[in-house]
């Protein structure tokens, strides 16, 4: 596994590959700009109604079959044709000054009657269904007081069944919307709106995304669908709607993990609506990238047919970063069946490949970073790749037994492969406080690894409303099924050449020889069962409760001397419980408790240490409230909290070969959230976090009682604004505080100096300009770290990645 003389053969594959995804991506981009009018102009076939008339009149409505919307806010005249071209449903106005209102929208699962119910929320208009496919709206009757019903959107799992609003948790939304305004290319920056998230370091068998939310490590909670997604690799968010970030323990609803929450990616999925749309950007940190996503209604395919394709190439460097670049390709079809019918199905192909040029950042210098460049890489030009390949196919069907019983399966087969050497740089064991910094010589620690990873699973939800006496509930009762595989293979290297720590030399030929240290093989089995139930006691009180089983084995098998073999089995039950009062029907208060648990296998990996260990148990205490304001164009959100790991794994000083629960960690949070419009022009995405992370307890690091939790800064905070002017421009702004961040929860303290190892807060501000060229096509910019601020994003108890320098994007919207 000797890299460097592949290196030529790769950049030559690298520019085949790179050439057919650019050409792929090109071809289609000029399809879309160029045939998307005349596809827009082409008269196409009426989606089928919704409802058929019932017994009481033509105006009444018999049963009409769920659906997920998502139509964004805006203008009335927009917000109705969308609608109209998801439901088939066509809406009529008494005044034509209804059309130039400012609506929500609607985000969620629902009728088409209450969906147009939501969308007209908070606006002082009422409507009618005068047959299965026409709907009026006019002004409501003039009345001393109007009670007002904030906009309800919902989480895209079937899980959930109530609005955002009366879900007693807290839950953040990053829409599609937002991601395009800021120029958003990764989920971690999707991310970054988020308060009370802060990003890991890859680790040394685990590369790309890595998350703690709420103080607590969420790498392996992130899930597509409501369906995890298993894979270590760097996600690029072209095929995602939005991103929900549902905070506290949800082992109820996700299984094994999540003890500070879960990151749920909501897919792309296709409507009746015919468009195409896309990207092209050009950055200063030589960015080029292009996006493409079109619709297309399939009447020949049947009732409710639909296809939708996005496409994305990325190749791009890093500002102020040497060396560093990332490769991305994208595509993501997509065919729905049955819309707007009882019987749904989608099938879905999601594939990313990505070749890269990683960056392990720079090394710790005792108890801080080193003071270095920042530019400053320490890898090896020629040597240095991580190659990624994701390939998940889904297929979904939901159908709807009338208005009381829905039934959804989804169906998922992934598999992704990684094939990795990066360069982690190390200060010598020799170097002493007084020691000059030019003489400094690193060691390049080589983090090597090829890996291949499978899961298969099954989810079946059957979701009921039903009542018992006065209480109406809804219910919701699953069975999950799933077999994960990882074999990875790791590789270390003798004979590497080292550098010097304020002047590295990327340059030099790598003559590192490799030798294969483990060879792995381990195989996991989870079945599942659950109940959710939500009971409705009045208009102003919702009570929750739900209970989980989980059994979960795990098979490991280590093959390169000294063999070994573990099997673990854990079975583990979670439950939640909450209580929401509703003062008024635009407001809520709730209190949620529940419990999550983290298996020892919980990434696909064990080892004598941890093979008798049993899980970690977590629990939260959550109080909070949530108001929709401003006639509902404005959410906010409050809620304090406490998280507790009971039981944290700690590996046995006297005894390096047992990992023991000895150890207490807690998080007491305070958390503040707003989205929405201000005013008619003015709209804001804004939070805040208070953690205060400590070791509460610990049986043979003492030392650390006190400290707080590694990665978990103590404060965040992140604002976004968007103002729209009359003549169409949309000037942008916004920008994130990150605090201080401790490297290790178990050894927080460096062991020469006695102080905290620990990496120094942070700013920086990003900016936004939009301006229409036409109805279709817009003109965007988009400033990153505008201040060009010097600061340590990505941070690992071994290493700390710089963020990026100062950049800029320009790129072209263009919607047909």
């Amino acid at each position: 596994m000797k890299r460097a003389p592949a290196r030529a053969t790769r950049a030559s594959a690298v520019g085949a590959r790179g050439r057919a995804a650019w050409m792929a991506t090109g071809t289609l981009v000029a399809y879309t700009a160029l045939g998307g009018r005349a596809a827009r102009g082409a008269d196409a076939a009426e989606p089928p109604g919704l409802a058929t008339p019932s017994a009481g009149g033509p105006g009444a409505v018999r049963t009409m079959p769920v659906r997920r919307f998502q139509i964004p806010q805006g203008p009335l005249s927009e917000v109705l044709r969308a609608f109209t071209a998801q439901t088939g449903v066509r809406v009529e106005t008494s005044d034509p000054q209804i059309l130039a209102m400012m609506s929500s929208g609607v985000s969620g699962i629902y009728t088409a009657d209450l969906a147009l119910k939501q969308l007209l929320a908070g606006m002082g208009l009422s409507h009618r269904f005068t047959s299965p496919q026409n709907a009026a709206v006019s002004f409501e009757a003039a009345r001393e007081s109007v009670e007002v019903t904030a906009p309800s959107a919902a989480v895209s799992s079937p899980k959930f069944t109530e609005p955002l609003l009366e879900t007693p948790q807290s839950i953040d939304v990053v829409d599609r919307e937002v991601m395009d305004e800021r120029g958003t290319t990764t989920l971690r920056d999707a991310l970054r709106n988020v308060a009370g998230i802060s990003l890991a370091a890859g680790e040394g068998g685990a590369q790309g995304d890595n998350l703690t939310v709420r103080g607590f490590s969420a790498r392996n909670d992130i899930f597509i669908d409501g369906v995890r997604d298993f894979g270590s690799y760097y996600r690029d968010p072209f095929d995602i709607q939005e991103v929900e970030v549902l905070k506290g323990p949800s082992s109820v609803t996700f299984g094994r993990g999540s003890t500070g929450g879960v990151v749920n990616q909501e897919s792309k999925t296709p409507a009746l609506e015919r468009f195409a749309a896309g990207n092209i950007s050009f950055g200063t940190d030589r960015t080029r990238r292009a996006t493409a996503d079109l619709e297309e209604p399939l009447p020949g395919l049947g009732t409710g047919a639909a296809f939708r394709l996005n496409v994305m190439a990325n190749d791009s460097q890093v500002a102020g970063r040497d060396v560093a670049e990332n490769r991305r390709f994208g595509i993501a079809p997509s065919l729905a069946l049955g819309l707007g019918t009882a019987t749904r199905v989608t099938a879905q192909y999601f594939h990313q490949s990505a070749d890269d040029i990683p960056d392990y950042g720079i090394p710790w210098l005792f108890d801080a970073p080193a003071p270095v460049r920042r530019e400053n890489y320490y890898g090896f030009r020629d040597a240095n790749e991580i190659r990624t390949g994701v390939d998940i196919g889904t297929l979904r069907a939901d159908h709807d037994f009338g208005d009381a019983v829905t039934v959804t399966n989804q169906t998922r087969y992934a598999k992704y492969s990684r094939d990795v050497q990066v360069t982690e740089a190390r200060v010598l064991a020799s170097v002493v406080p007084s020691t000059p910094i030019d003489q400094i010589i690193v060691n390049r620690n080589q983090i090597a690894v090829r890996s291949f990873e499978s899961y298969f699973t099954d989810q079946l939800n059957v979701t009921g409303r039903f009542e018992t006496g006065a209480l109406r509930h809804t219910l919701v009762a699953g069975l999950e099924a799933g077999r994960e595989t990882s074999e990875p293979v790791r590789f270390a290297f003798a004979e590497v050449p080292t550098t010097s720590l304020s002047h590295p030399d990327t340059s030099q030929p790598f003559t590192g020889t490799p030798s294969v240290t483990s060879r792995v093989h381990t195989e996991a089995v989870t079945y599942a069962a659950f109940v959710l139930d939500t009971v409705h006691v009045s208009e102003k009180w919702d009570l929750t409760a739900g209970l989980r089983w989980d059994r979960f084995q795990a098979d490991y098998t280590q093959s390169v001397a000294p063999a070994a073999a573990f099997s673990r089995v854990d079975e583990m039950p979670s439950w939640r419980g909450a209580v929401v009062y509703k003062p008024s029907r635009s407001g809520s208060v709730y209190f949620d408790f529940g419990t999550s648990f983290n298996p020892s296998a919980e990434s696909l990996a064990l080892s004598t240490a941890t093979a008798g260990t049993a899980p970690e148990k977590n629990r939260t205490f959550e109080v909070g409230t949530k108001w929709e304001l401003s006639r509902g164009r404005l959410s906010f959100r409050a809620a304090i909290f406490r998280t507790e790991k009971t039981g944290a794994r700690e590996p046995d000083p006297n005894n390096p070969l047992l990992n023991i629960l000895a150890g207490n960690h807690r998080v007491d949070g305070f958390e503040l959230d707003a989205s929405g419009r201000v005013t008619d022009r003015w709209r804001v995405q804004a939070s805040y976090a208070l953690l205060g992370s400590e070791v509460i307890s610990s049986r043979f690091y003492p030392a650390s009682i006190g400290s707080p939790l590694a990665n978990v800064p103590r404060h965040t905070l992140s604002v976004w604004n968007v103002y729209e002017f009359p003549w169409g421009l949309e000037l942008g702004a916004g920008g994130q505080y990150v605090g201080a961040r401790a490297a290790s929860s178990t050894v927080p303290f460096d062991p020469v100096t006695g102080r905290r190892k620990e990496v120094p807060g942070y700013w920086t501000v990003d900016a936004m300009a939009k301006y229409p060229l036409s109805d279709r096509i817009a003109l965007r910019l988009n400033v990153f770290n505008a201040g060009d601020r010097e600061y340590f994003d990505q941070v690992h108890p071994a290493h700390i990645v710089p963020g990026p320098g100062r950049s800029a994007l320009l790129g072209i919207d263009f919607r047909f």
